[in-house]
């Protein structure tokens, strides 16, 4: 398994998005190549069982980053979980917090694709 060693230093970006548990911030942090190396996933203002579970998804993300894994393939296994507590409608749906960190990466990937057009 190939390990990417985390640099002292990173850049990165921090997306909000709506949950039925509350406002999740989404933060991916690039290496010095411009490859994204870590995910933190924090809960607004709440603890609890939501939160910790998010902050194992985050970890699960950055150390399948480490590895190799793209965010392509992590997006095929957290896209569409949903749960008791989905939030808006349509396009705007955002059926659980999994789903919801799965599109701050969608968002992520979209934004690097206009960058390298």
């Amino acid at each position: 398994m190939i390990k990417r060693e985390r640099p002292d230093v990173l850049h990165g970006m921090t997306r909000k998005i709506k949950t039925g548990c509350g406002n999740l911030y989404v933060t991916i942090n690039e290496d010095e190549s411009g490859n994204p190396i870590e995910v933190f996933c924090k809960l607004g203002k709440t603890g609890g069982c939501a939160a910790s579970q998010l902050e194992a998804v985050g970890r699960l993300i950055s150390m399948a980053l480490r590895g190799g894994s793209s965010f392509e393939d992590l997006l095929q296994h957290l896209v569409g979980i949903s749960c008791h507590t989905p939030t808006g409608f349509g396009v705007t749906k955002v059926t659980s917090c999994s789903d919801g960190v799965a599109r701050c990466l969608e968002t992520y990937i979209k934004s690097r694709t206009k960058e390298t057009k």
